[in-house]
């Protein structure tokens, strides 16, 4: 059977969402704990702690990014399901939750597991993936209790000049401008929705949304357009780097920490598989001269 697992995590001390050699990773962390909780072996000369039940998630993050709404699958043998339940009076999956939190360290929480219905994919089948970006700009609203998820700014932003740079970047275009290139990998990119606010504590929120992002995507944009908010560069500078095609020096990638993924967001069951199937068709590279009019998916969600 596959699952869907949703679970959210406190990146500050994880090296990202994938499994890295000797490094403490959120993708090691919950694969592992399915192991302990599914009761799967390893055979005796295997290392301690290498016994894991591989998933597949909707958006890796980077080192230092944070979760609320990451969703992940895990294809597991049913009969190992109904068994790890013991004699717990709750059904299974409620069960494993349970069980699942009890084994995971306390800076990740799995908050929901279901059966997923036929076709779906934690990350093909995705539609659209939603960020949040908070800064602190002003004495007043800075909090710390809040540090390890927002950014202390030590500039004034200033939210319309935000919003109007902003503004212009939304649509399809090729954000190679504001991606780390990867050999093979497009840097086409729906963006639907790039949008500032103030809160009513006074922090400055980004919400980013988009078909996917490319590597660095969401940070790249937001350190540029933070210049743009303490009036160092003018709000056209944005689009006029966009256009470039090319990743400039004078954008600084914004800290990790800073950023939340809040929601992923999917079809209707019967339209699961056919949106996977997009998907994974590779998307057309731009032309030369300037945005493309197809709005297909791509297949090359990356950190943030």
């Amino acid at each position: 059977m596959r699952l869907r697992i949703d679970l959210a995590y406190d990146g500050t001390d994880f090296r990202g969402w994938a499994t890295q050699p000797g490094l403490r990773t959120v993708q090691h962390q919950v694969e592992n704990a399915l192991a302990v909780a599914l009761r799967v072996g390893v055979r005796d000369d295997d290392p301690p702690g290498s016994a894991r039940v591989p998933v597949v998630c909707a958006g890796r993050t980077d080192a230092g990014v944070h979760a609320r709404g990451q969703v992940v699958h895990a294809d597991v043998d049913e009969a190992r399901v109904l068994a790890s339940a013991g004699r717990s009076p709750a059904p299974p999956l409620e069960a494993l939750v349970r069980r699942l939190n009890g084994i995971l360290p306390p800076d990740v929480v799995v908050r929901r597991v279901e059966q997923a219905p036929d076709g779906f994919d934690a990350r093909f089948s995705a539609t659209w993936r939603r960020y949040v970006y908070r800064v602190a700009d002003r004495p007043g609203s800075l909090d710390p209790l809040t540090r390890r998820h927002v950014l202390a700014w030590p500039r004034p932003l200033d939210v319309d000049l935000l919003r109007s740079a902003s503004a212009q970047l939304v649509g399809h275009h090729d954000f190679a401008s504001f991606c780390k290139r990867r050999e093979g990998a497009t840097t086409v990119r729906t963006l639907l929705d790039l949008d500032w606010r103030r809160t009513p504590a006074g922090v400055v929120e980004a919400t980013v949304r988009a078909d996917a992002f490319c590597h660095s995507m969401v940070r790249a944009l937001v350190g540029c357009l933070l210049a743009v908010g303490e009036g160092r560069r003018p709000p056209e500078w944005p689009a006029q780097l966009l256009v470039e095609r090319e990743r400039s020096a004078q954008v600084a990638v914004a800290h990790a920490h800073g950023l939340t993924l809040e929601e992923v967001a999917y079809p209707d069951d019967d339209e699961l598989a056919l949106r996977a199937e997009q998907t994974r068709a590779r998307r057309a590279e731009l032309p030369a001269s300037g945005p493309a009019s197809d709005p297909a998916s791509h297949t090359d969600e990356e950190t943030t």
